[in-house]
């Protein structure tokens, strides 16, 4: 549901940036002769020639629509050209409009607060450099203006003389008062912008600036291609006065039909004639003093400062004759569609440091013999693990679970090639509650770098190097950041065995190196033992036992785990009497069995299966202890994994 959030104070100058039929101006600078002629992007479908997801200009002149099949529009338009969106598992490839759209968002965030809220459109708040101008060079002392700048479409101003005059007279009146003094300022900033993206990438722009982003947008709409509109706050009522509900963000649905099923209020506008009390009483207390407010033109969503995207994610749709009726086609199809999103959060994981959190599935199923046409598949969700195998398996799971729940029944057929009571006509999975590393951090398996046995090969020493110099690995410990023909651990080695998720385990530090004095595999604690890291490193002291680090201590100054992560490795040192000596000590004396302390509500039961098996039944055993106090057993326990190896 749409949220009420009042506008600030100060005034703000908010630009909508939005690229005109970008799809064809993409295929448009790889294939320049296509400038100039009708030209349409189709989506990768045998059917009646495609879909139509992008329309040139000169196309629409023909009466070409996006609603038009690729044979369709050929019959409208002879002369069209219908270029192929880029396929990859029998799927469009967006990847190179995606990039192409990055290069604009890196032009347009020189001047402001940049927030990308798709492929083709960017929010901008621009306040501070309208601010700087106004205040060093405004409008008004200008010697000349720009013709870009010339052609803005300000709404409200007289339109009987000629349109540049009427331009740079609002522009440069000295007696307006600050707001429009602002918004001159950010139609000179924007139109600037918007040649600079030209010149830069050959793409052009339209934009809408404002006071709010709700109003940009829908002034950004207004006049295409490569133009651009201001709204005064003195324009805002008559603006909102005939504009359709339906046109409206938010208005789309079953909300906006409400309205004009229940109120008559068919544009904004006639929203004005209902008091908040009114609209609160109907639509609760948040969503009618969110419809009170746009209905004035009031909007304090902020521009969000995002030029990475806060999800990834990929979909197929199947039309009824081609929807998915076995769970065999449908693990087929997820399984593409997983292998395309864990190239896309790998990526984003190493070009940008963020990982993503949460994995869902979307899916549209309908029930080949039931009238109940209305309930909707449910969707699912779950903690995302980094690595392709398993992102596919999870998103069976997920199919699956929601599967039963659709059905109401834990028992419905859902295995094997045989057709079943359900159709699948359309399936998608993301990637969101991206996080950013904390800038220095490194995944802890960097500290096992080097930790096969001595018995290792002459070759695979040979790749120390390589292996030093690792990007930070991917988050399940299945599979990293490598390339897949670089070095990879050995089956059975104890890298292999603490498939521990990384994701949770990163260390704000630099890369640490092993001592020379620990060779093949031993306690965990080997691998901190070094004299020239960065974080608060092991150390000597005077009776020649061993001060472990800083970060190892759970109530430190220092701590090199990320605030998220920092909660998954809780250690704490005890003194002789089992009281905490809030020294930044692991233990006192190495000779002594260290006592490990931990949550319960802080073990994440999905990495048990991942561990060492000799410490899997213990750490069960936390979660869920016996009825009866055990006696302690003897032999491997997790605690036995962090001392160290013992010298023969």
């Amino acid at each position: 549901m749409p949220v009420a959030r009042p506008e600030p104070s100060a005034a703000r100058i908010i630009a909508h940036v939005d690229m005109d039929c970008f799809y064809v101006q993409v295929e448009q600078r790889k294939q320049p002769e296509l400038r100039g002629v009708p030209t349409a992007v189709v989506q990768y479908n045998s059917w009646k020639g495609g879909a139509l997801i992008a329309v040139g200009y000169e196309a629409r002149k023909y009466g070409v629509k996006r609603s038009m099949r690729g044979d369709e529009a050929k019959k409208v338009c002879p002369q069209i050209h219908l270029v192929q969106v880029p396929v990859a598992r029998n799927k469009a490839d967006l990847n190179l409009y995606r990039n192409a759209g990055s290069e604009v968002v890196s032009i347009l965030a020189r001047k402001g607060r940049c927030e990308r809220a798709s492929i083709d459109e960017v929010y901008l708040d621009i306040t501070d450099a309208a601010e700087t101008m106004l205040s060093e060079n405004p409008p008004e002392i200008l010697e000349s203006i720009d013709d870009e700048v010339l052609k803005s479409h300000i709404l409200g101003i007289n339109e009987d003389r000629s349109k540049g005059e009427n331009v740079r007279e609002w522009l440069c009146r000295s007696d307006a008062d600050r707001r429009d003094k602002l918004l001159a300022c950010g139609a000179i900033i924007v139109a600037d912008l918007r040649m600079q993206v030209l010149k830069e990438t050959e793409f052009t722009c339209s934009a809408g600036i404002a006071h709010n982003k709700m109003l940009a947008k829908l002034a950004s709409a207004m006049n295409k291609p490569a133009q651009q509109t201001v709204v005064p706050f003195s324009s805002v009522k008559g603006l909102l006065a005939t504009l359709p509900i339906k046109k409206m963000k938010q208005l789309g649905g079953k909300l906006g039909a409400s309205l004009q099923s229940d109120l008559g209020a068919n544009t904004v506008g006639d929203l004005l004639q209902f008091t908040e009390e009114m609209l609160q009483e109907r639509y609760g207390i948040n969503t009618g003093t969110w419809l009170w407010n746009i209905a004035r033109g009031i909007s304090g969503d902020e521009v969000q400062g995002r030029l990475l995207p806060k999800s990834h994610g990929c979909g197929k749709t199947f039309p009824s004759q081609q929807a998915l009726r076995k769970i065999t086609s449908v693990e087929r199809w997820l399984n593409d569609l997983c292998e395309e999103l864990s190239e896309r959060i790998q990526s984003d994981l190493d070009q940008n440091r963020r990982i993503a959190q949460t994995l869902t599935l979307h899916a549209r199923v309908y029930k080949t013999n039931d009238s109940d046409l209305h309930k909707k598949f449910p969707s699912k969700s779950c903690p995302l693990r980094y690595g392709t195998v398993k992102i596919q398996e999870d998103a069976l799971k997920l199919f699956e679970s929601g599967l039963r729940e659709f059905f109401g029944s834990q028992r419905v057929e859902i295995q094997g090639n045989q057709k079943n009571g359900w159709g699948v006509t359309a399936l998608s999975v993301s990637a969101s509650k991206i996080l950013d590393i904390p800038p220095g951090t490194c995944s802890i398996l960097r500290f096992f770098q080097g930790c096969e046995s001595s018995s290792s090969s002459p070759k695979e020493a040979g790749n120390e190097n390589i292996q030093e110099n690792v990007p930070p690995f991917s988050p399940s410990g299945s599979e990293s950041s490598l390339g897949q023909n670089q070095a990879k651990p050995q089956k059975g080695s104890r890298r292999e065995e603490s498939g521990i998720n990384c994701a949770k385990l990163v260390l704000n530090c630099e890369q640490t190196r092993e001592s020379q004095d620990y060779k093949g595999k031993g306690s965990i604690l080997r691998f901190f033992k070094v004299s020239n890291s960065s974080c608060s490193s092991s150390k000597q002291v005077d009776d020649g036992t061993t001060q472990a680090p800083l970060w190892m201590t759970p109530s430190g100054t220092k701590n090199c785990l990320g605030s998220n992560q920092a909660q998954e490795l809780k250690v704490s040192s005890q003194d002789d009497t089992g009281n905490n000596s809030g020294r930044p000590s692991l233990v006192k004396d190495l000779q002594r069995r260290p006592t490990w302390n931990y949550n319960i509500d802080e073990i994440d039961p999905s990495v048990i299966d991942e561990l060492p098996p000799e410490i899997q039944q213990e750490i069960r055993g936390w979660l869920h202890p016996p009825k009866r106090a055990s006696t302690a057993k003897h032999g491997s326990s997790i605690a036995h994994y962090f001392l160290p190896t013992k010298k023969a």
